[in-house]
């Protein structure tokens, strides 16, 4: 619990809104990376906007009933202390073995974090209270809702450490993209190399999309063949920088 959360510098933010989540999986398969979309993390309201933070973990195991209490909410190590060390920006990633019978926060933790600037949650968990849960304003990803509390099925032990959610390992400052297809993790170490590819893959799958609209075959064209790959190059450098 003493990772520091480190700050996304707003050009990388920015260049990431532009990419969506399927270009990303793609560009990070290339990098030899296919675990990276986080099983069961589908937005909980339509319209919710794609977001780009860094992680910032909580973790939960299953429940016991020592330790899994109404009483262990008030503990220094709970959800509740969790939510207070949360920096603006960062979008909270909750690993919750996947559990759907218990809701991890309800309306009350979420609209803490909404007040303290936090972009978003992520779970493979799901949440309660859900009027409240969506009239906080606070963008969630999870897989649904549960009356139940988190102690009826879980049991908070930490955070700002490595987790597993969706299947997926996540370690605090990777960063995260939300959109309407889910989650996607970039390892912090390949943030750079991965969001320059990103953008550039971007770039080429819309120039494929015009020539879609424009009656070309997909052979050759998608994936692009030497000839299609020079026109696409030379349209680029009319275009300048991505």
């Amino acid at each position: 619990m003493t990772v520091d959360t480190l700050a996304l510098d707003e050009a990388t933010r920015s260049r990431l809104l532009g990419v969506a989540t399927g270009t990303l999986t793609t560009v990070l398969l290339k990098k030899g990376l296919r675990n990276v979309w986080l099983r069961g993390t589908m937005p909980l309201a339509p319209g919710q906007p794609r977001l780009v933070g860094r992680a910032f973990t909580l973790r939960f195991v299953s429940a016991r009933e020592d330790l899994a209490t109404p009483a262990s909410w008030g503990s220094p190590i709970s959800t509740r202390a969790a939510i207070e060390a949360m920096p603006a920006g960062c979008i909270a990633v909750v690993g919750a073995m996947g559990v759907t019978d218990a809701g991890i926060f309800g309306d009350i933790l979420c609209a803490r974090m909404q007040k303290r600037g936090v972009a978003g949650l992520v779970t493979d968990g799901v949440v309660r209270d859900i009027e409240g849960v969506l009239g906080t304003g606070l963008p969630v990803w999870c897989q649904g809702t549960a009356a139940p509390a988190s102690v009826n099925g879980l049991t908070f032990v930490g955070w700002q450490e490595a987790i597993d959610c969706g299947g997926v390992a996540v370690f605090p400052n990777d960063v995260i993209v939300v959109d309407r297809d889910g989650a996607v993790l970039i390892p912090a170490s390949m943030l750079a190399a991965v969001v320059d590819a990103a953008v550039e893959q971007e770039r080429l799958e819309g120039w494929i999309m015009g020539q879609v609209n424009q009656g070309v075959p997909l052979p050759g064209l998608y994936p692009p063949n030497a000839e299609t790959q020079s026109r696409y190059d030379a349209w680029a450098r009319d275009q300048g920088p991505a």
